[in-house]
């Protein structure tokens, strides 16, 4: 079955945060590579995480290639062939996790911004300084490559700015990939402060847009989302963080990490139709998430 048909019928359950459940699983990822890194070093712990959220109720698998670059990685030694390799494998281990387990699975093969790159929080706040054609330049390359190994969707994810949507727009318009758009927000708007319904209108005539909607963002900043997202016609896709507090004096997280999961109802009802979580979800919170929207 098709991604697009099964959220044609339901409400389809994301997995959580991949670098969540490498770190539960004992992993460190202090490099600026984060999770990518394990691509090149521990590829079979990459696959153990995407079986551990396919168990816990997860449908669909987005890739450890968040922050997989040319340019990223070119600067800690590792060349443009072997960068393309891990790209692709990406894509192959989510695949390989996903025929472990029975019913329908998918692969979504993660676009992540270019601020992940810089790995100095600019995803979180766009306005890069560089034009549409430089960031079009930028994310051609890898797009090219995750394409050519046949994932079911794209997850463009954690955009904080309207420019690089446009700009991933243009690369992936015409090109029969599917994809979904997934931007970074505080409150009312984009990371970069534009309005969300501007920040939404630009996949209107945009074929391969199946879904459009937000993620590591506050979960209560996801009903508004959700509402303003879904006047687009396309079913809406959200998977915020945990809700947990970071608490610097104490230097931990306060909170539970599932108590977003209560909420997921009230998203569904609004017109989401792939909900799942970012950072902070691991497979607990996920097997929370399965149960209460089953319910």
């Amino acid at each position: 079955m098709e991604l697009a048909d099964a959220l044609a019928r339901k409400v389809v359950v994301l997995d959580g945060g991949m670098s969540t459940a490498l770190e539960l699983a004992g992993h460190d990822l202090s490099d600026a590579l984060w999770s990518g890194r394990l691509l090149l070093t521990e590829p079979d712990a990459v696959r153990d995480a995407h079986l551990a959220f396919y168990r816990a109720g997860a449908e669909v698998a987005i890739t450890s290639s968040y922050q997989v670059t040319f340019e990223g990685f070119a600067r800690q030694g590792v060349g443009a062939d072997e960068t393309a390799r891990l790209l692709r494998s990406s894509v192959a281990l989510a695949r390989s996790a996903a025929s472990d387990v029975d019913g329908p699975r998918w692969v979504a093969a993660s676009v992540g911004p270019y601020g992940a790159m810089l790995a100095d929080g600019s995803e979180y706040r766009g306005r890069y300084g560089l034009t549409r054609q430089q960031l079009v330049e930028f994310h051609r390359p890898r797009i090219e490559e995750l394409a050519q190994a046949e994932p079911d969707v794209l997850a463009v994810e954690t955009v904080p700015d309207v420019d690089e949507a446009e700009a991933v727009l243009d690369v992936v318009r015409g090109s029969g990939v599917p994809m979904w758009l997934s931007y970074s927000i505080r409150g009312d708007r984009t990371c970069a402060g534009q309005p969300l319904e501007e920040a939404f209108a630009v996949v209107a005539g945009i074929d391969e847009v199946v879904a459009v909607g937000v993620n590591c963002c506050a979960p209560e900043d996801v009903a508004h989302a959700v509402t303003v997202a879904s006047k687009t016609g396309l079913p809406v896709v959200v998977y915020p963080n945990s809700g947990e507090q970071w608490d610097a004096d104490q230097r931990t997280w306060t909170g539970d990490g599932t108590g977003f999961s209560a909420l997921a109802g009230e998203w569904a009802g609004r017109g989401a139709r792939l909900v799942g979580g970012c950072c902070r979800t691991g497979p607990d919170a996920i097997e929370v998430l399965a149960r209460a929207l089953a319910d």
